[in-house]
């Protein structure tokens, strides 16, 4: 999880901002709402290198999954990509930032 933790003071806990770009944008967006007020929170993903296509996954190689069509990002955040791995930990994130349960 990214974010900034701005220290409360005695009346309240403290706020962390979040800047990881899907959950700082799902933050402005709630910005003068109640985090109550959510129903559900879209995570959507590009598919990275296999956007467009009809593929058995099962003979996928890594370097195929290393060719991101926009990004050069690093072995391991390519990957996570590619496989979605991002993803699942992008709903844990959102959980624990807007207090919701994975299903929503």
């Amino acid at each position: 999880m990214a974010g900034i933790l701005f220290p409360g003071n005695r009346k309240n806990t403290g706020k962390i901002l979040p800047v990881d770009s899907e959950h700082s944008a799902i933050f402005q967006c709630l910005e003068g709402h109640k985090k109550s007020a959510i129903r559900k929170i879209i995570l959507t993903a590009s598919g990275g290198p296999f956007t467009g296509q009809k593929r058995n996954m099962d003979t996928v190689s890594p370097a195929d999954a290393l060719r991101h069509p926009k990004w050069k990002m690093g072995k391991k955040i390519s990957i996570d990509s590619a496989t979605l791995m991002n993803k699942g930990l992008e709903v844990i994130e959102a959980r624990h930032l807007f207090n919701l349960p994975p299903q929503r």
